[in-house]
């Protein structure tokens, strides 16, 4: 991910060619506009499910806000095993699933 500072940068890049303002962009997410104040000038590192609540608003992707190219990059999780599975086994089922899903969406095929 890029540093604070970048991100901050393209989050408010986002919101100027969306044209949402901090109160806005802060009513759409639930995100403090003293937060996104301090995000936007890179003094705080925005958490994922903050970048992925400002993409939604602002018609972005997680990966223009964030640097991240990659799905295994972008992927944060938190699962508990049952049955003896372990968080790599999980990881890797989801990866498969998560990248599939990147594939079909590149190739125009949308979810139905």
């Amino acid at each position: 991910m890029k540093n604070a500072k970048e991100v901050g940068q393209l989050i408010a890049d986002a919101m100027g060619e969306a044209r949402i303002s901090q109160r806005s962009l802060a009513d759409q997410t639930s995100i403090s506009q003293s937060t996104i104040s301090r995000i936007l000038s890179g003094e705080r590192t925005a958490k994922m499910p903050e970048i992925m609540q400002i993409a939604w608003a602002t018609g972005r992707t997680v990966a223009q806000l964030s640097g991240l190219r990659t799905v295994p990059d972008r992927v944060q999780c938190a699962a508990r095993g049952t049955q003896g599975t372990t968080m790599d086994s999980m990881r890797g089922t989801l990866m498969n699933f998560l990248e599939l899903d990147e594939y079909l969406e590149r190739q125009g095929i949308g979810r139905s």
